[in-house]
């Protein structure tokens, strides 16, 4: 019965993810008739259609993409990361990945521009990606060192610790914005804190697609370990878990999903939070079912936030982050009425 319901579920979300992405194939400043889409993505990257054709395969196909991967990668690693810290409150940007990836890509906006033309070039090419990899990456192994003493890693400090290292690298990067002197700058640097699709490439979509692939194999591998967790610290050891080792492996390998998502995409929040809660509360705490469940609806529900954002005030794009904050904002406030108590460090 629960796995034909996971199937069910399973196949649901795959039809809407397949409507999602026909619509955000379809509307826009230009639209274009779902017919059409469906004609221009059936007859391949070569398809004949002028415009229309360039901009399905060029502009938007993508962008729709890249929201699919990213929020798919975000809802995984939220539900890996609640199990954790066993905490239903707690999401990827929890451990600073969010802060870590802005404060790289604004140091190589803000500073590489003022460099020259030749960083500017660096800054406007590979340049944010990688430095948003590498601060995000440095955030985590930041937070992974201060929460890990004696050989052990609690869920207290692992949570301060990145509270911590957030307001730190946040502060760096409002310092760096107060700093730098052109406006332009300063928008296109907070477009990308504020998380943003609209630069996703052909050329950039296969090492998040990879991240994303591998970890959740990985993850889904480890389900049974990760089931362990949810009995508590002394329950999973007492089942033979090294409860200690496997939490630092599971932080490592979904860290690194985060930091190359995030690279990408810049700081979307929420997505980790809302999804694998929704998802939790129709399969269930198993991760065997919950982890791809999570998958498809972080993806459907990226690609209808970006959909939102670039559409709900044409011609002008709204950061996507803000719409998943708008959405996420009151679904958090209803989590903490609902769970009827403070779900903080002590939990």
């Amino acid at each position: 019965m629960k796995r034909r319901r996971t199937a069910t579920v399973l196949a649901l979300l795959a039809v809407l993810l397949a409507a999602s992405s026909v619509a955000g194939l379809a509307l826009g400043p230009v639209r274009i008739g779902p017919g059409k889409v469906l004609d221009l993505v059936l007859a391949g990257p070569g398809a004949r259609g002028g415009a229309f054709a360039s901009i399905v395969w060029d502009v938007r196909m993508p962008r729709v993409l890249l929201g699919t991967v990213v929020g798919a990668g975000l809802a995984v690693a939220g539900a890996v990361l609640q199990a954790l810290v066993r905490n239903q409150l707690a999401d990827p940007f929890l451990l600073g990945a969010s802060s870590g990836a802005s404060a790289g890509a604004v140091l190589v906006l803000v500073f590489g521009t003022a460099a020259g033309a030749g960083a500017a070039g660096f800054a406007a090419g590979a340049g944010v990606p990688l430095a948003a990899f590498a601060g995000s990456l440095a955030a985590l192994v930041a937070v992974y060192a201060m929460a890990r003493r004696g050989g052990t890693m609690t869920t207290g400090r692992l949570i301060l610790a990145g509270v911590a290292v957030q307001y730190v690298l946040s502060a760096l990067t409002s310092l760096v914005l107060v700093l730098s002197a052109r406006p332009d700058q300063i928008r296109s640097v907070l477009f990308w804190t504020l998380g943003g699709l609209g630069g996703a490439r052909w050329d950039e979509l296969a090492l998040p697609a990879a991240a994303l692939l591998v970890g959740t194999v990985l993850l889904v591998a480890l389900a049974r370990p990760l089931d362990l967790l949810l009995a508590g610290e002394e329950g999973a050891h007492t089942l033979g878990l090294d409860t200690g080792r496997f939490r630092a492996a599971v932080f490592v390998l979904t860290s690194l999903v985060i930091g190359v998502l995030v690279a990408y995409s810049g700081a979307i929040g929420f997505v980790g939070l809302m999804v694998p809660h929704a998802a939790r509360m129709v399969v269930g705490a198993g991760h065997r079912a919950l982890l791809p469940v999570a998958a498809l609806g972080g993806a459907v529900f990226l690609t209808l936030a970006d959909l939102v954002a670039r559409t709900a005030a044409a011609p002008e794009e709204i950061p996507v982050g803000v719409v998943t904050a708008l959405v996420g904002g009151p679904f958090f406030l209803w989590m903490l009425r609902r769970s009827g108590r403070s779900e903080g460090v002590s939990a």
